[in-house]
């Protein structure tokens, strides 16, 4: 379903949609599934002038490759008119959710800090079960766990190492932005103390490499925890 420019009357999530995304769907299903709310997709060209926040209570960019990656992951989607909106929606306060592509595009745009480059190994890793640490619980994505909960996500990235400065990185420290943690720490893909996830200083926006919307529904015969789904209802708590 494509955004109208019609005044939102329940929950509505945006699923951001780029030239080359391709877990916008997937976003949208757990969306639906999860958050029992209305999935609306936002398309890279929209130049409306409308607030988003009129129509939409919170936004996903998905992973994928956007634009396919040309320059570096997420630097053209970041130039796209519909990011200008979503930056001027995260500046006012609302909920965004970056995942793996969309955490590149996040770091791209400055509303998250660091950047995400190649992986240490030069490989691109795909794993259905990769072990994150939860380490603080009060930001509108995570209530829905407990402090240090262990749960395991997909990863599926070519350039998922996070680095900052040392600066950066004790005040990500300091601040509690580090949201989630590889539990294998930087063993996963080099990424700086082991950082899967974190969220701007004031809580509202959130990226991470590893992929809930792949585990949110629970599968003993393949192993699926359904430990993601737990994202998009701390996200549905948060937008009521």
């Amino acid at each position: 379903m494509m955004m109208t420019l019609q005044q939102k009357n329940a929950l509505t999530i945006g699923v951001a949609r780029f030239l080359g995304s391709n877990c916008d769907e997937d976003c949208a299903e757990a969306v639906r599934n999860v958050m029992n709310a209305q999935a609306v997709f936002l398309w890279q060209d929209d130049t409306s002038t409308e607030p988003l926040e009129t129509l939409v209570d919170a936004i996903i960019i998905p992973g994928g490759f956007s634009y396919g990656d040309y320059l570096r992951c997420g630097a053209m989607a970041n130039r796209s008119p519909l990011m200008a909106r979503i930056k001027a929606f995260a500046n006012a306060g609302f909920p965004v959710l970056g995942i793996c592509n969309g955490f590149q595009i996040l770091t791209e745009s400055g509303l998250l800090a660091g950047a995400l480059v190649a992986n240490t190994n030069q490989q691109f890793l795909c794993e259905q079960h990769t072990q994150l640490r939860v380490e603080q619980t009060k930001a509108p994505f995570t209530s829905a766990y407990q402090p240090n909960q262990l749960v395991d996500f997909p990863i599926a990235h070519g350039e998922g190492c996070f680095t900052a400065d040392e600066t950066t990185l004790a005040q990500l420290e300091a601040n509690g932005q580090v949201v989630f943690r590889y539990e294998a720490g930087g063993a996963v893909n080099g990424s700086a103390k082991g950082i899967a996830g974190i969220c701007n200083e004031a809580g509202n926006v959130l990226g991470l490499m590893p992929h809930p919307e792949r585990n949110w529904w629970a599968n003993e015969a393949v192993q699926r925890t359904g430990l993601g789904r737990l994202v998009f209802e701390s996200l549905a708590q948060a937008c009521l």
